[in-house]
């Protein structure tokens, strides 16, 4: 169904797909991507569970945990459920001083792995792209008159 690839790939796919996630104006896909790749490989036993990290950015000014993973030398956090809190260490903070290195692949190359991996067709995953319409706008048009040269509507 899908060629072997190592956890070191996985991970460096993961990790593109999550940093386009993060600025993308419509992330839920990629975000969709991780989840169910990180979740295959949770079960594959090739992705650890590491702790529990206090979250960056709090839900409705509440603190709340994420659980870190570990695949093929990046770390991630996904939402953690309730059973981590009782099978995992806290381990407070995210330490802000590490940074998963930084891999040189593109965000196509990226999810093309990923789709391998989790055996999605390329041609039938369909993203929700909203295509961008401008609305009637007066820039651009050359025969406009200065607001302030205009005719008097009677």
């Amino acid at each position: 169904m899908y060629s072997d690839h190592t956890n070191r790939e996985l991970a460096e796919s993961l990790f593109i797909v999550n940093r386009h996630a993060k600025t993308a104006p419509q992330p839920k896909h990629l975000y969709d991507i991780k989840k169910q790749a990180i979740s295959k490989l949770l079960k594959e036993n090739k992705a650890k569970k590491v702790g529990l990290h206090f979250s960056e950015h709090p839900k409705f000014s509440k603190q709340h945990s994420t659980l870190l993973i570990e695949i093929g030398g990046y770390y991630f956090h996904i939402p953690a459920e309730k059973k981590d809190f009782d099978q995992l260490k806290h381990l407070g903070s995210v330490d802000q001083s590490y940074r998963n290195p930084k891999p040189k692949l593109s965000l196509s190359k990226a999810k093309r792995v990923l789709y391998d991996y989790l055996g999605w067709d390329q041609k039938k995953v369909r993203t929700t792209s909203t295509s961008y319409q401008s609305s009637p706008s007066l820039l651009g048009q050359q025969n406009i008159t200065p607001w302030n040269q205009r005719h008097k509507r009677r």
